[in-house]
């Protein structure tokens, strides 16, 4: 089963500093067909004007991953962890027991990102938090681990979660086709963060959400240079 999201069907608002799309129930924005898929909770797609962002806040329970596709981020939280991610780059915040943090941009342009909340596979973990470049070259037509909590994914220096799920990402030039597996009982959810697509077959186009479930593998094909993310969790 492939579901298009079309962006122009995603919820949000513009808060004037913040300007967030979501592909799932959020905030403000509640459709009950769109409230999770498998694991996978929360989709975000934020742009943050300069000198702006999200003052300090809780969370817990919960596995934060931040994409940066434009601009740069700055982390900080009451664990002491701080640190600025980069355009390309990823950051995880496993919130566990508890952590409060703030994230702003401190740029002189407007930041773009993809916020991505994963249902951890068990609670009260201890908090974490962790930020890695992650070259683009290096996932030309072919998928690169991002962020996992899989066994298999265990020594390839993704960042670490704690579920049994990983968010990868691939740069796919136009004219390629790259095939992914998908396990029984798994399922995917992508984003071309750049770019369009064909996804077994269907059209998705910059930013629209693709919902993937109860196929043996995903052929994508560009039909623009694409820059692409996606995450691949238990259906359940």
């Amino acid at each position: 089963m492939i579901d298009i999201r079309p962006f122009a069907s995603l919820g949000g608002a513009n808060h004037g500093w913040l300007n967030a799309r979501h592909h799932f129930s959020f905030a403000g924005y509640h459709d009950p067909s769109r409230m999770s898929w498998g694991r996978l909770r929360v989709w975000n797609d934020d742009e943050i004007a300069p000198g702006t962002g999200f003052d300090a806040h809780p969370h817990r329970d919960m596995e934060i991953i931040t994409y940066v596709r434009e601009g740069a981020i700055t982390h900080r939280d009451n664990l002491g962890n701080q640190g600025r991610t980069g355009a390309g780059d990823v950051q995880i915040m496993s919130a566990g027991s508890g952590v409060v943090h703030a994230e702003y941009n401190l740029e002189k342009e407007t930041t773009k990102i993809f916020q991505i909340w994963i249902v951890p596979d068990r609670r009260g973990a201890k908090p974490n938090w962790g930020a890695k470049e992650f070259p683009k070259a290096a996932r030309e037509a072919g998928f690169e681990v991002l962020a996992s909590g899989r066994p298999a994914d265990a020594a390839t220096g993704a960042l670490p979660l704690n579920v049994d799920g990983a968010v990868l990402a691939a740069t796919v030039k136009a004219g390629q086709t790259l095939v992914q597996p998908l396990a029984p009982g798994r399922a995917a959810y992508l984003v071309a963060a750049k770019g369009a697509i064909t996804v077994n077959g269907h059209a998705a186009a910059a930013r629209d959400g693709i919902a993937v479930a109860g196929e043996s593998a995903i052929e994508i094909a560009a039909t623009e240079d694409a820059e692409i993310v996606m995450v691949e969790v238990a259906e359940g």
